[in-house]
């Protein structure tokens, strides 16, 4: 399974590991994935989905419905 928010679609950038001698070493900078279950009142179910830790900050203040909403607009499958 790819390293994905289902809702984002944010991914692991990628960057340089910077020794104190200035050396260079390619490396991944991967996001917090968590795995959380959102209860939907509209559709009176429950989804799990891999969502980052900054997706949930933002479920939290706009809510599941109108972020869901917004992701399906962009053509996620949810």
């Amino acid at each position: 399974m790819a390293r994905r928010d289902q809702l984002t679609g944010k991914g692991p950038m990628s960057g340089n590991h910077v020794s104190h001698a200035h050396n260079k070493v390619k490396r991944r900078f991967n996001v917090n994935l968590q795995k959380k279950r959102f209860y939907i009142p509209e559709e009176d179910r429950w989804v799990t989905l891999r969502v980052t830790a900054n997706t949930i900050k933002t479920i939290n203040k706009k809510g599941i419905s109108a972020v869901l909403k917004e992701a399906r607009a962009r053509g996620v499958k949810v």
